[in-house]
Order: C-alpha cells, then sequence, then structure tokens
C-alpha cells in the first residue's frame, strides 16, 4: 500500500476533507483538513481516521500512522 492509495482510501470516505499523505514502506503522515473533526478531541479525530485504516493496518499494509487532523478554522490560524 502507497500514500496514494491510502489518499483515494480516505478521500472517499472524507470527501469534503483536505487530505495528505506523506511516506512509505509502511509509515504514514497523514493530514486531513475538515469541518468532520469540529466538536472533537484529539483522540476521537484519530478514531474517525483510524475506523477508515483499520483493515490495513491489521493486514500489516500500515505499519505506522502519524496523524494531523484539524478543523479548518484551526489550519488557518496556524
Amino acid at each position: 500500500m502507497d500514500a496514494s492509495q491510502i489518499t483515494t482510501l480516505l478521500d472517499a470516505e472524507l470527501s469534503e476533507c483536505q487530505v495528505t499523505v506523506d511516506g512509505g514502506d509502511g509509515k504514514y503522515l497523514v493530514t486531513v483538513v475538515g469541518d468532520v473533526f469540529e466538536g472533537l478531541n484529539a483522540v476521537k479525530r484519530q478514531q474517525t481516521i483510524y475506523k477508515i485504516l483499520n483493515e490495513h493496518i491489521k493486514s500489516g499494509a500500515i505499519h505506522a500512522v502519524t496523524m494531523s487532523l484539524m478543523t479548518a478554522s484551526e489550519s488557518q490560524a496556524s
């Protein structure tokens, strides 16, 4: 599994978000910006992503995921 395949998976589920995936060899940095995270704490935000990727993590196709998850307003503030 490569970064573009992960991007496609996340885009399909989070169509109103801006998704960027970098990395390779099973280790990825996932950046998602979207209002889907509004009102969610960090753990709930990560659970949103794990729910989409969990099958591929269990299979070993993805070994490690670092996440940067924020709303559009949080993204503009940084």
